[in-house]
């Protein structure tokens, strides 16, 4: 298939693009194109006007800002995989890019642009939610410079994005130095394919090498990246035998996906394996900091 008739704009400034998005509801936004494209080919999508944002200086950036870490909404995501910023400050999400789908999507898919897009299978978002980051915004009439993650993903490919807005990065907090780990793992069908199910953890160990601090969440298997309730753990050493039943008992309430590639109830299992997964991971890693 082709896509519909569109006028195509090239915007040089966030100023600009927010002006035309505002005088055009429907409009798009277009960086790298690995999600948009498909979906005008496919007619999924039917814009007026294709707003593309890609070579706005102040959106293709990684620097870090006190202690947090921000990445502009056009970085290429093998931009973010090879900076050695993400590697140090945040590597939770270096462990989590090179999953995401191949080298040739990652060369021209934007941080931006995934988060956006919010496919529940979505390695940034899911990383996003895990640290409690914060999605930069502009053009909201409210004024609203930022959302948190946790608000920020509603339902598959639906956001709290306000009307007109856009995104325009993405605020990570620096990872703590001492006895801190990470972790991430996901289940797919093949390697570069839509997670079936994914989980992503930051961990530290207080002196005795107890749990201090935890944040575990899951994606892929719910319809939006879902942080798990898991504060019991902290005083527990995490190869104690309650982390299993508190895993699953925080995983209960949580509706799970189902469709042609996995049911809900492999989704659940997935889900409960790949937590206690980078648990581990993160606690092996925390040890040894």
């Amino acid at each position: 298939m082709k896509p519909v008739p569109f006028t195509y704009r090239r915007a040089v400034s966030v100023a600009e693009a927010c002006a035309w998005r505002a005088e055009d509801p429907d409009a798009v936004l277009i960086a790298g194109g690995q999600s948009l494209m498909p979906m005008l080919a496919m007619r999924l999508v039917r814009p007026s006007q294709v707003i593309d944002i890609g070579r706005i200086p102040e959106l293709d950036a990684i620097r870090v800002e006190n202690d947090h870490v921000f990445i502009g909404a056009t970085t290429r995501q093998e931009t973010a995989e090879q900076s050695s910023i993400i590697a140090e400050e945040v590597p939770l999400l270096a462990r989590a890019l090179p999953w995401i789908g191949h080298p040739p999507t990652r060369r021209r898919g934007t941080i931006g642009g995934s988060i956006a897009n919010a496919d529940p299978a979505a390695e940034i978002a899911l990383i996003a939610v895990t640290l409690g980051a914060e999605i930069m915004i502009a053009g909201a009439a409210d004024g609203r410079a930022s959302l948190p993650a946790a608000e920020f993903f509603l339902a598959p490919m639906v956001t709290a994005l306000p009307e007109g807005a856009m995104v325009t990065g993405l605020r990570l907090p620096r990872m703590p130095r001492p006895c801190t780990g990470s972790g991430f793992a996901e289940i797919a069908r093949r390697h570069g394919d839509f997670a079936l199910a994914a989980a992503a953890a930051m961990l530290s160990l207080d002196s005795a090498g107890a749990i201090a601090g935890i944040a575990v969440a899951i994606g892929g298997a719910t319809p939006v990246p879902t942080k798990l309730a898991l504060d019991r753990l902290i005083g527990l050493r995490p190869e104690d035998q309650r982390v299993a039943a508190a895993i699953a008992q925080a995983l209960a309430p949580l509706d799970m996906m189902t469709d042609l590639h996995a049911s809900a109830s492999y989704r659940r299992r997935a889900a409960e394996r790949l937590a206690g997964t980078v648990i581990a991971m993160a606690a092996a890693e925390a040890a040894a900091r």
